[in-house]
């Protein structure tokens, strides 16, 4: 059977197969957010090329833990939704505590694993049960964007409008259980961390559908993406969330899929993409900046993810790393030209390799994003400050 029917039927399977329910979030501790015995909140884990601080300083009450975003935070949305982007079968997840797919697209930890609060539910695989929504909710869905048509290609995807709509409908069961004052005091204090829009690039923009290069250059596109994020942050805001985390895009340009489609030589990124992703992100740092100073009693990070994972780009051996173009899953030149689908596509070991798949890092790479984005361990990426300070002084 060639490859190329070889991956049509397994798409096909995909598809139509009854999705695989994984409520992963029976296999982790349970935490009240009002139980003061347990600490709340606790500096990630140390990174796999770090070592961690002999001190740990005394932290605020963070009651929970709030996800919105795309392939990289989700952690099992998608498993319930009839979509290509799946992440519920091995390799993912071979090197995850449970060592078994949980839909997170990684082949560990996503990034907000490391963050130090319990692991939680995706929206879709709540159990219905009030603790649920008081530990947080993760609604990330993987191929989602901005723009609503983005990932449409891909399947069922839900998009960040979406997201924002269901962490509403979640408010609104808080107050319905817990009262108003209380449940508007937990939402205040909790964690909003925000991770979409490179979906709006890869499956949109690039893409060029519905004509858009035409109709936007790619700083228009971008003004369009930061009105839109813009719009959804303030609807948060108007629920009464103050603590949120939005992340920038990555360098895709150098993500294994880019090499290998513009046919990069020796593994240069491709800077035609990258430049586009670093306009974005200083757009949307612009954007965070200006609803700081609107939003009264906001505390908004923005997090420059490219600017992180340049850094361990550029001195992948510092870090550890060996292996910075070739994805450890995939088939191709880089392995970017097939998706990761199948165990024996992997190599046997991840952790010397920036890359997990065509466009997602391993779980190495997300510890030393979550290092920085806690307190800018290897890197000051996140405006105005990283998430440490901001939480002691957003107390």
């Amino acid at each position: 059977m060639s490859i190329k029917l070889l991956v049509l039927v397994f798409s096909l399977l995909i598809i139509f197969t009854r999705p695989k329910l994984i409520a992963d979030h029976h296999l982790y501790p349970r935490i009240s957010p009002f139980y003061p015995s347990i600490p709340p909140f606790l500096p990630p884990s140390p990174s796999l090329r770090a070592q961690s601080p002999a001190v740990k300083p005394s932290l605020p009450f963070v009651p929970a833990l709030f996800v919105l975003g795309d392939s990289s935070v989700d952690c099992g949305t998608n498993n319930f939704l009839g979509t290509l982007a799946r992440a519920d079968r091995l390799p993912y997840g071979r090197d995850f505590d449970t060592h078994q797919p949980t839909g997170r697209f990684c082949n560990g930890r996503i990034p907000v694993d490391f963050l130090g609060l319990p692991f939680v539910p995706s929206y879709l695989g709540q159990t219905g049960t009030v603790e649920d929504m008081f530990q947080g909710v993760n609604y990330a869905s993987a191929g989602a964007g901005i723009i609503l048509s983005s990932g449409s290609e891909l399947g069922q995807r839900v998009s960040f409008a979406m997201q924002v709509e269901q962490f509403v409908d979640t408010f609104q069961q808080m107050i319905l259980s817990i009262g108003e004052r209380v449940a508007e005091r937990l939402v205040s204090n909790s964690v909003f961390y925000i991770s979409i829009g490179v979906n709006d690039y890869i499956h949109f923009y690039i893409r060029n559908i519905s004509n858009v290069q035409n109709l936007y250059t790619p700083w228009n596109f971008n003004q369009f993406l930061a009105t839109n994020m813009r719009q959804e942050l303030k609807t948060l805001y108007n629920v009464k969330v103050r603590r949120m985390v939005v992340m920038g895009l990555p360098p895709i340009g150098c993500a294994p899929y880019y090499l290998w489609k513009y046919r990069s030589q020796n593994g240069e990124c491709v800077e035609e993409v990258n430049s586009m992703i670093m306009e974005s992100n200083f757009v949307m740092r612009y954007t965070v900046d200006k609803l700081n100073r609107e939003l009264p009693g906001a505390s908004i990070i923005y997090c420059d993810v490219f600017q992180s994972a340049m850094d361990i780009l550029r001195n992948h051996q510092l870090y550890g790393f060996n292996e910075t173009t070739d994805a450890c899953c995939g088939l191709g030149r880089y392995k970017g030209w097939l998706p990761c689908i199948s165990p024996e596509m992997a190599c046997s070991d991840a952790s010397g390799h920036l890359w997990w798949d065509q466009f997602h890092p391993t779980d190495a790479v997300n510890a030393i994003l979550a290092d920085n984005v806690w307190n800018s361990r290897h890197v000051d990426m996140c405006f105005p400050t990283n998430l440490e300070t901001m939480l002691h002084h957003s107390t």
